[in-house]
């Protein structure tokens, strides 16, 4: 009688650790499949990125066509790029926080104002809240509406990688005029404006 449980002992021992060996296998098959998931993953942000990082990487030239964009300024209001489609454009890219940008805003805002008839002025904000922007608005009495592209998907679509950048649009919707970089008094923006009319 003793024997019967010894052998009812080995046989659910081995059950035991068949069910054991079993499950480790399935673990490891799981473990490898998940693997090969997470590679494939990987590699195909990494081969994206790659393909979409070198082709933004590369800046707008002048002559190339303006990419349309929708976005909220700081009054509310929904500003589509094409609306203003047979009308020079001047698109200036900033933030509070680049030196700059603060510095030739007085001179981009007065070459806006001085053309305000014949010239549609885009300020757009880089990466900052809408209320960041109003708090610096305020504090350097401008009152003009401010895009915000607090995600950077306008700066992204054009190339933008580094503060401040201007962008003059002509009449038929491509970039007449490009410059990377702050505006100063002797850049001749007026006349790039006019170039464009």
């Amino acid at each position: 009688m003793q024997n019967k449980p010894q052998s009812m002992d080995t046989n659910s021992e081995q059950q035991d650790g068949q069910r054991k060996k079993g499950s480790k296998i399935r673990r490891i098959v799981t473990m490898l499949i998940a693997l090969a998931a997470l590679t494939t993953g990987i590699w195909a942000v990494l081969t994206n990125l790659s393909s979409s990082g070198s082709e933004h990487s590369n800046p707008i030239l002048a002559g190339a066509k303006a990419p349309d964009f929708t976005a909220v300024n700081s009054k509310g209001e929904q500003v589509q790029l094409s609306d203003y489609r047979g009308k020079a454009v001047m698109i200036n890219f900033w933030a509070s926080w680049c030196t700059p940008c603060v510095r030739e805003m007085p001179l981009v805002h007065e070459v806006a104002q001085q053309n305000q008839n014949s010239v549609e002025t885009l300020f757009v904000n880089v990466g900052e809240s809408k209320g960041t922007i109003n708090e610096f608005m305020k504090s350097h009495q401008f009152d003009f509406p401010v895009i915000i592209d607090a995600t950077g998907k306008v700066s992204k679509l054009y190339r933008i990688n580094g503060l401040p950048a201007t962008m003059v649009i002509d009449q038929g919707g491509h970039f007449s005029h490009i410059l990377l970089g702050e505006l100063t008094e002797d850049i001749p923006l007026q006349q790039w404006l006019e170039e464009s009319m």
